[in-house]
């Protein structure tokens, strides 16, 4: 729970600072396409930041859940495979590593759908 909730939080100052270089330091240095790939990178990995802290608060109030540990490590996966590589990408002009953008993609898709199980086993009083 703490690690989510601390890896949410750095994450998501990260996301922040990245956006904010993306948009100041790296103006005129990128392409366009490659600006809207930084752009695309921070947007997730903030998006991702967010859902990392409230599985923190998830896993504090149903610590029985496994699937919401789970959700957990594929978003953290997803973070580093897909806004990693599409920051790589951005920063290296490579473009062979949007090949690994969509395993992140993936990642975070099944992070999102075990969150989606993981209801089920939420016991309403």
């Amino acid at each position: 729970m703490r690690a989510f909730l601390v890896t949410g939080a750095l994450s998501g100052m990260l996301s922040v600072g990245l956006g904010a270089f993306g948009a100041h330091a790296l103006k005129g240095q990128l392409s366009e396409r490659m600006t809207a790939v930084w752009a695309t990178s921070t947007d997730y990995q903030f998006y991702h930041s967010l859902v990392l802290i409230l599985l923190a608060v998830l896993i504090h109030l149903f610590p029985n859940i496994s699937k919401l540990r789970w959700s957990g490590r594929l978003f953290i996966a997803g973070l580093l495979l897909f806004s990693g590589s599409l920051y790589l990408m951005a920063l290296t002009g490579i473009t062979w590593l949007g090949a690994i953008t969509p395993l992140g993609g993936v990642s975070f898709m099944l992070g999102w759908l075990l969150l989606a199980l993981s209801a089920r086993e939420i016991k309403t009083n």
